[in-house]
């Protein structure tokens, strides 16, 4: 693995804007404006290492799913939840309610084994950039190599598989009315465009628009129509306590909301699984040691609040290091982890952010930071494998292969088809298909509503 410094595209800016990716750059509160798509750089891995990341991936969501069991019995506490709602999350997990995807961030320089730094499995971003942005890149740079990238079509194949058990009517795409960067937005955007080509119908909301009739106990949208199925990119632990979290149900009974991440994706974006997988599995490879509470006989650790996102409230002491991050989480418990600084690649300290889709391994985005936490002033960096691309028809039946033994992840824990990497296969620039709900200024006909050519 290394960090290769690269020239970016001539209108580099109006290509990816094009492709929905409409947060280039972090505000600052001092007014200064940062990188956030940088491609100026690239990572390159080689076959082998996206074999050791994917059969990790695996690995970990398999060890993650048992963790969930463990977590939901109350073996280690409330995890900062409201009041009975553990149990009620142990009924979504025992009830098999489906998932979409999940997004793994590990430390990995190449050298020895990934270890695992946290599961954010209910409210991921960094989609687009990953399937989307970082492809054409490829595209555009090296289209002889190839990317571990099958995102897009894994998640198309998903909603197919989950479209069997989705009662009639639209499928609610629901983003936080409130995010400013636009990132919420186009992330969800982005998966209903993916819903919309695996043929389910679907409408556009915002959380705060999202209603519930107290007569015929439904949630409904702003036209008083029942919503029988929901995505939304807004957290469980926010919706727990607030008045309509106490209506849901969370085995998702015939005529009530099915929603999408699952209650159940509590347990895993809760850093309490960090300690419960090193409880369960001491010593495994892929671990650093975690501990609820207090450090216990860590003697450098990082504290990661439980509900804690993009660093906040991080706080690090290590030989050298003493670092607290700025926010509002911590009241609810802390995680401690075994410090494990970051691998650097020329002063840039890189974290892998490996997905997954329907259980299965589906690619990986690359973030790089100046610091030790990768916080919201991060970089995404597009990535490359050292081999040759193979060919659409081998990229198609290894797709396949591993499509063919999808399960549902709650009641089975999946096993890849195939041991070989996924690369992408093409991706053309499309028209833009349908309402999808733009923002007014990226209403642009190359948006990546990526339907298949054939």
């Amino acid at each position: 693995m290394e960090r290769r410094r690269v020239a970016p595209r001539a209108q580099w800016r109006d290509r990816v804007h094009a492709q929905g990716l409409t947060f280039l750059t972090t505000s600052l509160p001092d007014g200064r404006e940062l990188p956030y798509w940088y491609e100026e750089a690239c990572y390159l891995l080689s076959e082998a290492e996206v074999e050791v990341l994917e059969a990790a991936t695996q690995r970990l969501h398999a060890m993650s799913l048992e963790a969930a069991r463990f977590l939901a019995s109350g073996a280690m506490g409330d995890l900062g939840l409201p009041a009975g709602a553990l149990v009620r999350v142990g009924e979504s997990l025992a009830a098999g309610a489906p998932s979409l995807y999940g997004r793994f961030d590990l430390r990995f320089d190449g050298e020895g084994p990934p270890k695992l730094l946290e599961y954010n499995a209910d409210t991921p971003t960094g989609l687009l950039e990953a399937s989307v942005a970082q492809w054409y890149w490829l595209e555009d740079t090296h289209p002889e190599h190839d990317q571990w990238n099958s995102l897009h079509e894994r998640l198309i194949l998903a909603w197919q598989q989950l479209a069997p058990r989705l009662d009639e009517g639209p499928v609610y795409f629901a983003h936080h009315q409130d995010e400013p960067t636009g990132e919420e937005e186009m992330t969800v955007t982005y998966l209903r465009d993916t819903a919309d080509q695996a043929g389910l119908s679907t409408a556009s909301i915002t959380v705060g628009d999202i209603g519930w009739d107290a007569v015929e106990r439904d949630f409904v949208d702003l036209s008083g129509s029942p919503m029988r199925t929901v995505f939304k990119l807004y957290p469980w632990e926010s919706m727990l306590v607030e008045d309509f979290g106490a209506h849901v149900d969370p085995v998702s009974s015939p005529g009530s909301t099915l929603w999408l991440e699952p209650l159940w994706k509590v347990l895993l974006s809760n850093k309490a699984l960090l300690a419960a997988l090193w409880h369960l599995y001491p010593g495994d490879e892929l671990l650093l040691p975690a501990y609820l509470n207090d450090p216990g006989p860590l003697t450098q650790w990082v504290a990661k609040p439980l509900h804690g996102r993009e660093g906040d409230n991080i706080r690090v002491h290590a030989s050298g290091v003493e670092i607290e991050q700025p926010g509002e989480y911590g009241a609810e418990g802390w995680c401690y982890q075994q410090w494990c600084p970051l691998p650097e690649f020329d002063g840039n300290k890189a974290v892998l952010g490996c997905w997954v889709v329907d259980g299965l391994p589906a690619g990986l985005g690359v973030r790089e930071s100046d610091g030790w936490v990768t916080d919201y002033r991060a970089r995404f960096v597009p990535h490359m494998m050292t081999s040759v691309r193979p060919s659409a028809s081998v990229q198609q039946a290894w797709l396949a292969d591993a499509g063919a033994d999808v399960q549902d992840t709650v009641v089975q824990d999946v096993l890849p088809g195939d041991s070989r990497p996924e690369s992408a296969v093409s991706r053309p620039m499309l028209t833009l298909g349908g309402p999808l709900g733009l923002p007014s200024d990226v209403q642009d006909d190359t948006y990546c509503d990526r339907r298949r050519t054939p």
